[in-house]
């Protein structure tokens, strides 16, 4: 974490027992509404005249109000039958989402985004980082290139300055990252221009030396954040945060479930933070029970993760640099790896190493279609992962997360919009077009379907009933 930067302390950190008393007291119904609030005046003073406040939660409300800028109160979306059909919508929605280049707020928890960008909309105000790979492939489709550039040259820029790419634009979101996907956002762009390509190349090396912080130091069995050596000295990676703390965004939440648990409070919250890493938070990929206490992300070596590095690296042993063999060595290690140790031959598909019990868990997840979205999945392996779609996976109005009813937002009957596109893309590039096209159709009709009747478009779908999905955090 780059404590270097004025700008890069949480609002946890900087506002203390304030910022405790505020989310414990549930004065806003989102933690996020207050880990987004900008100061009006010098933290000292702030904290000074906190000291001596009233303990009383009108007081404490007033005391807020008067001394901090709140973000905007969302507006409920207008709901009912759509204006326009949904592909006109989505092309219409580009310029409500962009945001314009923004410094960051002094005291407040916004880091600087150099250039125009996209967000998500409604609570989420900020840039982040898995989302915008699947952005750009909207945003290339509708001809904004220069939106598309804008958003790769902050990814840039954001490695430049702390090594990585945060999980979003904000100071609590330091310390973790999302799945690594700046190299296919480069690869999408395709900048010939050599000062731009050399200059992407370099940030992707950066990039890949964070995955890989600390592996020299590992003897088999090892493990070191984000990386981890297996008994035979096979080298993969995990998720990981280096914090012992709440979320500042889910902050009551999150002392909420560790509570509900019996292991030290520091242990839980790190592991939700790396469950919030991975994209997938959460799932009973990372659960030992259907209690969200039991989360145990970083006991847990990932597939998708897996795979996504073994693009990275295999990105770089194309580059034609000097190094370049090396990136395509690590890559075939990693390969060999992946089959040796998340590949269940018995069952034919990818799935996730149990660090602790030393064995695979072996209930499917969609995150077995990233080895063949990335290419490292040999023929045989594809086939058998394309067999346990049609046999497992597909549902009427999509591809299943999980097979897992846990009540987590990613798992059974929710499904996502980027799982789809990874299994669609990763099928289609092994021959199984035909498995790929029927997986899309569902998946468009499904949200087509909930967009008719509701006219909005939403993050997630119930892919059994093909209508809006829900669950989770």
């Amino acid at each position: 974490m780059n404590r270097a930067m004025p700008d890069a302390q949480p609002p946890a950190e900087l506002f203390g027992t304030l910022f405790a008393a505020v989310q414990e007291r549930g004065l806003f119904a989102d933690s996020k509404s207050f880990a987004d609030a900008t100061p009006k005046r010098a933290i000292e003073a702030i904290m000074a005249d906190f000291a001596s406040l009233r303990d009383d939660d009108d007081a404490l409300r007033r005391f807020v109000s008067a001394n901090f800028d709140l973000p905007p109160t969302i507006a409920p979306a207008p709901s009912g039958q759509p204006a326009q059909p949904l592909r006109d919508y989505i092309r219409a929605t580009w310029a409500s989402l962009a945001r314009a280049p923004e410094p960051a707020t002094p005291g407040g928890s916004a880091l600087a985004v150099g250039h125009r960008h996209i967000v998500p909309g409604g609570r989420f105000r900020e840039l982040y980082y898995w989302d915008s790979y699947f952005t750009l492939l909207g945003l290339l489709r509708d001809g904004e290139r220069v939106l598309a550039e804008g958003i790769v040259d902050a990814m840039t820029e954001l490695i430049e300055t702390y090594g990585y790419v945060p999980n979003g634009t904000r100071s609590y979101y330091l310390g973790r990252s999302q799945p690594p996907l700046y190299h296919r956002m480069v690869a999408l762009l395709d900048d010939r221009r050599p000062a731009v390509a050399a200059r992407r190349l370099a940030t992707m090396k950066r990039e890949y030396g964070w995955w890989m912080r600390g592996a020299g130091t590992l003897a088999p069995g090892g493990e070191t954040r984000r990386v981890v050596m297996l008994a035979d000295g096979s080298v993969l990676n995990r998720y990981w945060d280096p914090s012992e703390t709440p979320r500042d965004e889910s902050w009551r939440e999150d002392r909420a479930t560790a509570r509900a648990g019996d292991r030290p409070p520091g242990d839980v919250w790190r592991e939700l933070r790396a469950g919030a890493e991975s994209g997938w938070d959460f799932s009973s990929r990372w659960l030992v029970s259907a209690d969200l206490a039991s989360i145990r992300t970083t006991r847990i070596v990932p597939i998708d993760l897996n795979a996504l590095l073994f693009g990275l690296e295999t990105a770089l042993g194309n580059s034609g640099e000097g190094d370049a063999r090396d990136f395509a060595a690590r890559a075939e290690r990693r390969r060999v790896a992946m089959t040796r140790h998340l590949w269940n031959e018995a069952a034919g598909f990818f799935c996730d190493f149990d660090l602790d019990s030393g064995a695979l868990r072996t209930a499917p997840t969609a995150a077995a279609f990233a080895p063949l979205f990335t290419g490292a999945a040999t023929k045989a392996q594809a086939d058998a992962t394309a067999r346990l779609t049609r046999d497992r996976f597909l549902a009427p109005g999509g591809l299943r997360t999980s097979l897992l009813r846990s009540g987590q937002q990613w798992d059974s009957p929710n499904g996502w919009a980027p799982l789809h596109w990874i299994a669609v893309s990763g099928l289609q590039k092994y021959g199984h077009g035909a498995l790929a096209a029927e997986i899309a159709r569902r998946w468009i009709t499904t949200v087509d379907l909930a967009y008719r009747s509701t006219g909005l478009v939403h993050e997630k779908y119930d892919i059994e009933t093909q209508s809006v999905g829900e669950g989770g955090e």
